[in-house]
């Protein structure tokens, strides 16, 4: 009868020396199902960034955005790409077409613009670079379109699509993007 209990007791007791340091993070009880700010730990990207064979047609260079996919695509050498979680727009808001980065910034300032104030006037009307900032850590701004491939504090919205037309990455993804690319660089945006 005691090694009945024993079994039972000790995972118990091994799950609580377990938590302990746990516990001394927040916790969220939605990270257990999914959803809270840690189910993904520490901003950890819940689609990680990865060298694949890719068979476009796009000089080494290219930025070719897959909205179907939820996927960035950096075309390198030799029939290859790095691949890249993104976040898309929400229905309504995807587009397609080429164009070119026309800027790049690092901690950008946010400056919502007027469509977006119209429909959402809650929002603050300007907000600098930083932590907060819904840019996150790096922006590259998409010829004269009000849209940018960017940041996000919200790692958990990568492959999902709710942003308003905006393709965002994790903090680390875009800073490694930022890197290897430079004004001019050809965006190709698939709306499929």
């Amino acid at each position: 009868m005691i090694r009945f209990f024993a079994a039972p007791i000790a995972a118990i007791a091994l799950l609580s020396a377990m938590a302990g340091g746990v516990l001394a993070e927040e916790f969220d009880t939605r990270d257990i199902m999914g959803g809270g700010p840690n189910f993904f730990r520490s901003g950890a990207n819940p689609v990680p960034r990865t060298t694949v064979i890719y068979n476009g047609n796009y000089a080494p260079g290219t930025i070719v955005v897959n909205t179907g996919e939820r996927r960035l695509y950096l075309v390198l050498q030799n029939g290859q790409a790095l691949r890249y979680g993104i976040g898309v727009g929400r229905d309504g808001f995807r587009w397609g077409g080429v164009h070119k980065i026309t800027a790049k910034k690092e901690w950008p300032a946010w400056t919502p613009p007027s469509q977006m104030l119209a429909r959402r006037p809650d929002l603050p009307r300007h907000m600098k670079g930083g932590l907060d900032n819904p840019l996150g850590a790096r922006a590259m701004y998409l010829g004269p379109t009000l849209y940018r491939i960017h940041g996000s504090n919200e790692p958990e919205t990568i492959g999902q699509a709710v942003s308003s037309g905006c393709f965002r990455m994790t903090n680390e993804d875009v800073t490694d993007l930022y890197s290897r690319v430079a004004v001019g660089t050809t965006v190709v945006v698939l709306n499929n």
